[in-house]
């Protein structure tokens, strides 16, 4: 009977498709270790590269608004909401949200509504 430790090193070492065999993390440069920098380094030190005013890069990228409409998601649970109770202006998403909708209340009802961002005291 083989022992099982001796199996494991008979096993071929797996080589997987993404990592690069020709790649060497132990490189040297005139004698000294290839220090790695981490992703904040890189973006600190090409912010004060001479960039033109118009090129886009890691810090400064902007897309232009969207064209499909925000999603809109219940202030009960969560979900995507496909309703908004006239009375109260909350979200919710189906028969059992609207009966705890109409039956909160008026202090939870204008906390939901500041936490979104919609509350308004004034008006």
């Amino acid at each position: 009977m083989a022992n099982p430790s001796e199996d494991v090193y008979q096993k071929e070492e797996r080589k997987y498709v993404f990592k690069n065999p020709d790649f060497d993390s132990n490189k040297t440069v005139n004698g000294k270790k290839k220090m790695w920098r981490s992703l904040k380094q890189i973006i600190a030190q090409e912010r004060n590269l001479p960039w033109p005013d118009d090129t886009i890069n890691y810090s400064c990228i902007s897309a232009p608004p969207s064209f499909k409409p925000a999603k809109k998601y219940s202030d009960i649970s969560g979900l995507i909401a496909k309703y908004k109770d006239p009375q109260t202006s909350l979200y919710y998403a189906g028969h059992e949200e609207f009966s705890t909708v109409r039956n909160l209340p008026s202090d939870i009802i204008t906390g939901y509504l500041t936490l979104r961002g919609a509350y308004n005291p004034i008006g």
